[in-house]
Protein backbone atom coordinates (compact mmCIF):
# COMPACT_ATOMS: atom_id res chain seq x y z
CA UNK A 1 0.00 0.00 0.00
CA UNK A 2 2.72 2.53 -0.07
CA UNK A 3 3.62 4.83 -2.71
CA UNK A 4 7.48 3.56 -3.74
CA UNK A 5 6.72 5.57 -7.04
CA UNK A 6 7.41 8.52 -5.84
CA UNK A 7 11.24 7.68 -4.56
CA UNK A 8 12.47 6.32 -7.51
CA UNK A 9 14.15 9.02 -8.87
CA UNK A 10 16.07 9.06 -5.57
CA UNK A 11 16.39 5.49 -4.98
CA UNK A 12 18.09 5.39 -8.33
CA UNK A 13 20.86 8.00 -7.08
CA UNK A 14 21.25 6.57 -3.87
CA UNK A 15 21.92 3.28 -5.56
CA UNK A 16 24.76 4.55 -7.10
CA UNK A 17 26.37 4.58 -3.25
CA UNK A 18 26.84 0.63 -3.02
CA UNK A 19 28.86 0.18 -6.11
CA UNK A 20 30.59 -2.13 -4.36
CA UNK A 21 28.18 -4.62 -3.36
CA UNK A 22 27.35 -7.70 -5.31
CA UNK A 23 24.13 -8.40 -3.81
CA UNK A 24 20.61 -6.48 -3.79
CA UNK A 25 17.84 -7.89 -1.79
CA UNK A 26 14.53 -6.61 -1.32
CA UNK A 27 13.25 -8.63 1.94
CA UNK A 28 10.04 -6.92 1.68
CA UNK A 29 9.55 -7.50 -2.12
CA UNK A 30 5.54 -6.18 -2.30
CA UNK A 31 4.81 -5.32 -5.96
CA UNK A 32 8.66 -5.69 -6.95
CA UNK A 33 9.15 -1.98 -7.99
CA UNK A 34 12.47 -1.40 -5.87
CA UNK A 35 13.90 -4.63 -7.20
CA UNK A 36 12.85 -4.03 -10.66
CA UNK A 37 14.28 -0.54 -10.13
CA UNK A 38 17.33 -1.73 -8.48
CA UNK A 39 18.14 -4.48 -11.67
CA UNK A 40 17.81 -2.19 -14.25
CA UNK A 41 20.12 0.55 -12.42
CA UNK A 42 22.56 -2.17 -11.77
CA UNK A 43 22.12 -5.12 -14.26
CA UNK A 44 25.36 -6.63 -12.92
CA UNK A 45 24.18 -7.32 -9.57
CA UNK A 46 22.17 -10.05 -8.20
CA UNK A 47 18.87 -9.03 -7.25
CA UNK A 48 17.11 -10.66 -4.87
CA UNK A 49 13.30 -10.43 -4.92
CA UNK A 50 11.12 -12.20 -1.96
CA UNK A 51 7.55 -12.37 -3.07
CA UNK A 52 6.14 -13.32 -0.50
CA UNK A 53 2.70 -12.05 -1.10
CA UNK A 54 2.14 -14.07 -4.33
CA UNK A 55 2.42 -10.79 -6.23
CA UNK A 56 4.10 -12.81 -8.60
CA UNK A 57 0.92 -15.00 -9.63
CA UNK A 58 -1.21 -11.48 -10.28
CA UNK A 59 1.17 -10.58 -12.93
CA UNK A 60 1.07 -14.31 -14.31
CA UNK A 61 -2.92 -13.45 -14.60
CA UNK A 62 -2.44 -10.44 -16.13
CA UNK A 63 -4.30 -11.45 -19.14
CA UNK A 64 -7.56 -12.25 -17.52
CA UNK A 65 -7.42 -9.29 -15.39
CA UNK A 66 -7.14 -6.95 -18.56
CA UNK A 67 -10.26 -8.96 -20.31
CA UNK A 68 -12.16 -8.63 -17.03
CA UNK A 69 -11.65 -4.58 -17.30
CA UNK A 70 -12.65 -4.38 -20.62
CA UNK A 71 -15.42 -5.98 -20.30
CA UNK A 72 -16.40 -3.96 -17.30
CA UNK A 73 -15.05 -0.30 -19.19
CA UNK A 74 -18.74 -0.02 -20.88
CA UNK A 75 -20.53 -0.55 -18.00
CA UNK A 76 -18.78 1.64 -15.57
CA UNK A 77 -17.87 4.65 -18.04
CA UNK A 78 -21.63 5.15 -18.28
CA UNK A 79 -20.94 6.89 -15.23
CA UNK A 80 -19.31 10.45 -14.51
CA UNK A 81 -15.45 10.00 -13.58
CA UNK A 82 -15.20 9.67 -10.13
CA UNK A 83 -18.88 9.40 -9.34
CA UNK A 84 -20.68 6.37 -7.73
CA UNK A 85 -21.77 3.60 -9.65
CA UNK A 86 -25.73 2.93 -9.94
CA UNK A 87 -26.81 -0.54 -8.28
CA UNK A 88 -28.02 -1.96 -11.69
CA UNK A 89 -23.91 -1.15 -13.25
CA UNK A 90 -23.17 -2.25 -10.18
CA UNK A 91 -24.91 -6.10 -10.53
CA UNK A 92 -23.53 -6.14 -14.32
CA UNK A 93 -19.86 -5.58 -12.41
CA UNK A 94 -20.54 -8.12 -10.41
CA UNK A 95 -22.18 -10.68 -12.56
CA UNK A 96 -19.19 -10.48 -14.80
CA UNK A 97 -16.43 -10.78 -12.16
CA UNK A 98 -19.00 -13.94 -10.57
CA UNK A 99 -17.92 -15.26 -14.53
CA UNK A 100 -14.75 -15.55 -13.64
CA UNK A 101 -15.25 -16.88 -10.12
CA UNK A 102 -17.66 -20.06 -11.12
CA UNK A 103 -14.62 -21.04 -14.46
CA UNK A 104 -12.31 -21.50 -12.08
CA UNK A 105 -10.33 -18.42 -12.93
CA UNK A 106 -7.59 -16.34 -10.84
CA UNK A 107 -9.33 -13.06 -9.95
CA UNK A 108 -6.79 -10.58 -8.56
CA UNK A 109 -9.42 -8.69 -6.53
CA UNK A 110 -6.75 -6.19 -5.45
CA UNK A 111 -5.99 -4.82 -8.83
CA UNK A 112 -9.60 -4.76 -9.57
CA UNK A 113 -10.30 -2.69 -6.77
CA UNK A 114 -7.93 0.03 -8.40
CA UNK A 115 -10.58 0.67 -11.10
CA UNK A 116 -13.94 0.23 -9.47
CA UNK A 117 -13.30 1.53 -5.84
CA UNK A 118 -12.97 4.64 -4.19
CA UNK A 119 -9.32 5.43 -3.59
CA UNK A 120 -7.78 3.90 -0.81
CA UNK A 121 -10.98 1.18 -0.72
CA UNK A 122 -10.12 -2.89 -2.09
CA UNK A 123 -11.83 -6.30 -1.51
CA UNK A 124 -9.53 -9.65 -1.77
CA UNK A 125 -12.95 -11.68 -2.87
CA UNK A 126 -16.01 -11.60 -4.26
CA UNK A 127 -18.02 -11.40 -1.10
CA UNK A 128 -16.30 -8.13 0.17
CA UNK A 129 -16.58 -6.86 -3.48
CA UNK A 130 -20.18 -7.35 -3.01
CA UNK A 131 -20.33 -4.86 0.27
CA UNK A 132 -18.66 -2.46 -1.09
CA UNK A 133 -19.72 0.72 -3.13
CA UNK A 134 -18.26 1.09 -6.72
CA UNK A 135 -17.38 4.39 -8.28
CA UNK A 136 -15.92 4.98 -11.90
CA UNK A 137 -12.02 5.50 -11.46
CA UNK A 138 -11.84 2.31 -14.24
CA UNK A 139 -8.26 2.22 -15.84
CA UNK A 140 -8.43 3.20 -19.73
CA UNK A 141 -5.82 1.07 -20.77
CA UNK A 142 -4.51 -2.87 -20.27
CA UNK A 143 -1.69 -3.44 -17.65
CA UNK A 144 1.73 -4.16 -19.52
CA UNK A 145 3.74 -6.23 -17.01
CA UNK A 146 5.95 -8.14 -20.11
CA UNK A 147 9.54 -8.16 -18.81
CA UNK A 148 8.63 -6.62 -14.97
CA UNK A 149 10.93 -8.96 -13.39
CA UNK A 150 13.29 -10.27 -16.06
CA UNK A 151 16.40 -10.67 -14.29
CA UNK A 152 15.69 -11.17 -11.04
CA UNK A 153 15.54 -14.14 -8.58
CA UNK A 154 12.72 -14.37 -6.87
CA UNK A 155 11.89 -15.97 -3.34
CA UNK A 156 8.91 -16.66 -1.36
CA UNK A 157 9.50 -16.82 1.92
CA UNK A 158 9.80 -14.99 5.89
CA UNK A 159 11.87 -11.87 5.77
CA UNK A 160 13.96 -13.24 8.70
CA UNK A 161 15.12 -15.95 6.27
CA UNK A 162 15.70 -14.49 3.35
CA UNK A 163 17.73 -12.18 5.22
CA UNK A 164 19.77 -14.99 7.39
CA UNK A 165 20.61 -16.37 3.85
CA UNK A 166 23.29 -13.82 2.98
CA UNK A 167 25.66 -13.35 5.89
CA UNK A 168 28.44 -10.85 4.05
CA UNK A 169 26.58 -8.19 5.28
CA UNK A 170 29.66 -5.73 3.65
CA UNK A 171 28.46 -7.05 -0.29
CA UNK A 172 24.91 -7.13 0.30
CA UNK A 173 22.21 -4.24 0.34
CA UNK A 174 19.04 -4.87 1.87
CA UNK A 175 16.12 -3.32 1.01
CA UNK A 176 13.86 -3.16 3.50
CA UNK A 177 10.01 -1.82 3.66
CA UNK A 178 8.46 -3.39 5.86
CA UNK A 179 3.93 -2.80 6.32
CA UNK A 180 3.92 0.69 7.82
CA UNK A 181 3.10 0.94 11.27
CA UNK A 182 -0.27 2.80 12.21
CA UNK A 183 -1.05 2.21 8.64
CA UNK A 184 -3.66 0.14 6.63
CA UNK A 185 -1.39 -3.56 5.97
CA UNK A 186 -5.37 -5.67 4.91
CA UNK A 187 -3.52 -6.52 1.71
CA UNK A 188 -0.77 -8.33 2.83
CA UNK A 189 -0.78 -11.65 4.11
CA UNK A 190 -0.24 -10.87 7.27
CA UNK A 191 -1.00 -8.48 10.46
CA UNK A 192 1.81 -6.51 11.49
CA UNK A 193 1.46 -5.64 15.49
CA UNK A 194 4.41 -3.00 17.40
CA UNK A 195 6.46 -5.90 18.17
CA UNK A 196 6.94 -7.26 14.24
CA UNK A 197 7.67 -3.95 13.28
CA UNK A 198 10.35 -3.35 16.08
CA UNK A 199 11.66 -6.98 14.99
CA UNK A 200 12.54 -5.66 11.54
CA UNK A 201 15.08 -3.17 13.18
CA UNK A 202 17.27 -5.87 14.71
CA UNK A 203 18.01 -6.61 11.14
CA UNK A 204 19.78 -2.68 10.95
CA UNK A 205 22.44 -3.39 13.18
CA UNK A 206 25.75 -3.90 11.00
CA UNK A 207 23.84 -4.41 7.71
CA UNK A 208 24.12 -1.80 4.65
CA UNK A 209 20.48 -1.04 4.02
CA UNK A 210 18.12 1.35 2.49
CA UNK A 211 14.98 1.65 4.36
CA UNK A 212 11.28 2.66 3.85
CA UNK A 213 9.17 3.85 6.86
CA UNK A 214 6.22 7.03 7.33
CA UNK A 215 6.08 9.70 9.88
CA UNK A 216 2.78 8.06 10.56
CA UNK A 217 4.64 5.20 12.32
CA UNK A 218 7.27 7.83 14.00
CA UNK A 219 9.82 4.76 14.51
CA UNK A 220 12.27 7.04 13.98
CA UNK A 221 11.25 9.23 17.05
CA UNK A 222 10.94 6.50 19.04
CA UNK A 223 14.42 5.06 18.41
CA UNK A 224 16.25 8.10 19.81
CA UNK A 225 13.84 8.05 22.79
CA UNK A 226 15.05 4.54 23.27
CA UNK A 227 18.21 5.83 22.52
CA UNK A 228 17.98 8.58 25.97
CA UNK A 229 15.87 6.49 27.97
CA UNK A 230 15.76 3.10 27.68
CA UNK A 231 18.42 1.90 29.28
CA UNK A 232 17.14 3.41 32.56
CA UNK A 233 13.40 2.76 32.13
CA UNK A 234 13.11 -1.18 31.32
CA UNK A 235 9.65 -2.02 31.12
CA UNK A 236 6.70 0.04 32.99
CA UNK A 237 4.21 -2.56 31.35
CA UNK A 238 5.93 -5.62 32.86
CA UNK A 239 3.50 -7.69 35.53
CA UNK A 240 0.73 -5.49 34.78
CA UNK A 241 -3.15 -6.64 34.20
CA UNK A 242 -4.19 -6.00 30.87
CA UNK A 243 -7.88 -5.85 30.08
CA UNK A 244 -8.97 -6.02 26.02
CA UNK A 245 -12.14 -4.88 24.58
CA UNK A 246 -12.56 -4.44 20.72
CA UNK A 247 -14.86 -1.98 18.69
CA UNK A 248 -15.74 -2.02 15.15
CA UNK A 249 -15.65 1.13 13.04
CA UNK A 250 -17.07 -0.70 10.22
CA UNK A 251 -17.67 -3.90 8.49
CA UNK A 252 -13.82 -4.32 7.48
CA UNK A 253 -12.10 -2.79 10.31
CA UNK A 254 -11.84 -1.98 13.89
CA UNK A 255 -10.02 -1.45 16.87
CA UNK A 256 -8.62 -2.99 20.61
CA UNK A 257 -8.65 -0.77 23.39
CA UNK A 258 -6.50 -1.25 26.15
CA UNK A 259 -6.58 -0.78 29.67
CA UNK A 260 -3.49 -1.93 31.79
CA UNK A 261 -3.71 -2.12 35.63
CA UNK A 262 -0.26 -2.34 37.75
CA UNK A 263 -0.83 -1.67 41.80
Amino acid sequence: MGQKRRFVRDFKEVLKRFDDVDTIVDLFGGSGLLAHVAKRECPEKRVVYNDFDGFCDRLANVSVTNEILRRLRPIITEVPPNKRVPREQQDKVLAIIAEYEEKGCYVDYITLSASILFSGKWAKTYQELTKQTMYNVIKQSDYNVEGYLDGLEIVHADYREVFAAFPDKRKTLFLIDPPYLSTEVGTYECYWKLGDYLDVLKLLVSTRYIYFTSNKSQIVELCWWLNDNAASLGNPFKDAETHNRYSNLNYQAGFTDIMLVKG
